[in-house]
């Protein structure tokens, strides 16, 4: 039986409240997978991301990055914020984390999926040094101010993306490559024909540009996901 609780927690002085869930029918410990939201902040999205995680036998944490009370126009700049901050965007990320590894069933193995700005945000964190098994970004951005070093990177990468994608054009993907390459990192890269930005968001139904929902790509990035995860796990 799957159960689920709304855990308020603190980066310094800002009020988080992320969604933790677990399947109590499960005996012994298990990986820990962090789920990160978009743009709209922890949404329907989000959490019903992390049910599929716990549904595959994970526990899942889907964090909080914006904090109480941050809606409209302060989203925008709540993302600029942070995007802007790389440092304070791992930490708040971090904080996520330190709340799933202290779940009494996982076994400190832990991995972070983000999707559009938190895809962003785990490749933040991968380029950061951190020790994870490791991190997915689905329709994220792929540039940065602050490239990964050589030998910088510590967890396996897989990013799916959309061919269509205006928001995260093919310069941006040759880029990212090629930083790849030079970090000597071990990262995967998929490409979803048909697919724009926000593919795996179900209530996309293109009005906003670029934007749209492409159930073919939902579903081969969900299972490329969960391959990912068994294979780092």
């Amino acid at each position: 039986m799957i159960e689920s609780q709304i855990v308020p927690y603190r980066d310094h002085d800002t009020l988080l409240n992320g969604f933790l869930a677990w399947d109590t029918a499960l005996s012994g410990r298990r990986p820990g997978v962090l789920v990160v939201h978009g743009g709209a902040g922890l949404d329907d999205h989000a959490r019903g991301r992390a049910l599929r995680f716990v549904e595959s036998g994970f526990v899942a944490f889907a964090c909080d990055m914006y904090g109480e009370g941050v809606a409209g126009n302060r989203v925008i700049q709540r993302i600029t914020e942070l995007r802007g901050n790389p440092a304070a965007l791992n930490q708040r990320t971090q904080a996520g984390l330190d709340i799933l590894s202290r779940h009494p069933s996982v076994d400190g193995r832990l991995a972070a999926v983000g999707y559009c700005f938190g895809g962003m945000t785990v490749l933040e964190l991968a380029r950061s040094g951190a020790q994870l098994a490791g991190v997915v970004s689905v329709h994220g951005a792929l540039e940065t101010a602050q490239p990964a070093e050589p030998a910088g990177i510590h967890t396996k990468i897989l990013v799916c993306h959309g061919a269509l994608d205006p928001h995260v054009p093919m310069t941006h993907v040759a880029s990212f490559s090629q930083e790849m390459v030079r970090a000597g990192a071990d990262w995967q890269l998929i490409i979803y024909g048909g697919a724009m930005h926000g593919f795996t968001h179900e209530n996309a139904t293109g009005n906003q540009p670029g934007v749209a929902y492409h159930a073919p790509s939902d579903l081969r990035s969900s299972l490329a996901i969960q391959m990912f995860l068994r294979e780092v796990f």
